[in-house]
């Protein structure tokens, strides 16, 4: 069984249209509209690179390999683990042919303390927006992340590998190689605060999520 405890499993993308207007060519079926609870399965706005420019399109948070299909209580791979991009024949492929940025304004994570968790929300210290390295397959979209920097393991072990604006070509340059390009970025500043734990549930999708725990 893979762990429990995966990280990133929830963020949060709002006007998506607008704050990547600069970086792509066209968008296709995605819409202005803010997410304060993205979670897996659900379809989130992603970039893709085409020969013709980039892509905003909508694709489903979670990649179902080929040799999973069919099996009912398989899950959706929602996250990579930048260290074993190579190893896992699941992303193998992906790393080399297939990248993608996801489009996110923070992130959550819980921290863990005997049985008790803690939701947390994460931004960048200047509050830009971020883009999640990730990897897709058709229609589905998997993010990649990393062991986590200094501020952020105090609350959990893994962070999504977040690339900055001057590294997109980089990453989607598919004649680079993608875990050198990805192992060479270096972690943005992040800062977090406690949140209420209204998040939990995917239902609940409004700013409040976002807001420092009363």
């Amino acid at each position: 069984k893979r762990k429990k405890n995966k990280m990133c499993g929830r963020y949060v993308v709002t006007k998506p249209v607008t704050k990547t207007i600069d970086l792509v060519k066209t968008k296709i079926k995605v819409e202005d509209k803010d997410n304060y609870n993205a979670h897996p399965t659900q379809m989130q706005p992603i970039i893709k690179s085409y020969t013709n420019g980039r892509a905003l399109e909508n694709c489903s948070w979670g990649l179902v390999p080929s040799w999973a299909k069919g099996k009912k209580d398989f899950r959706p791979l929602i996250n990579a683990r930048l260290e074993t991009l190579m190893e896992k024949v699941s992303f193998k492929k992906l790393i080399q042919t297939s990248r993608c940025l996801v489009v996110a304004d923070g992130y959550y994570e819980w921290k863990r303390e005997n049985k008790e968790k803690t939701p947390y929300y994460f931004t960048k210290v200047d509050s830009e927006i971020m883009f999640f390295a990730g990897i897709y397959q058709n229609n589905q979209f998997c993010i990649i992340t990393r062991e986590a920097t200094n501020t952020v393991k105090d609350i959990h072990h893994r962070e999504p590998l977040i690339i900055g604006e001057e590294q997109i070509s980089n990453y989607l340059n598919i004649k680079k190689e993608g875990t050198d390009v990805l192992r060479n970025i270096k972690p943005p500043e992040l800062k977090f605060h406690e949140i209420s734990k209204d998040v939990n549930k995917p239902i609940n999708n409004d700013s409040s999520l976002i807001n420092l725990k009363a």
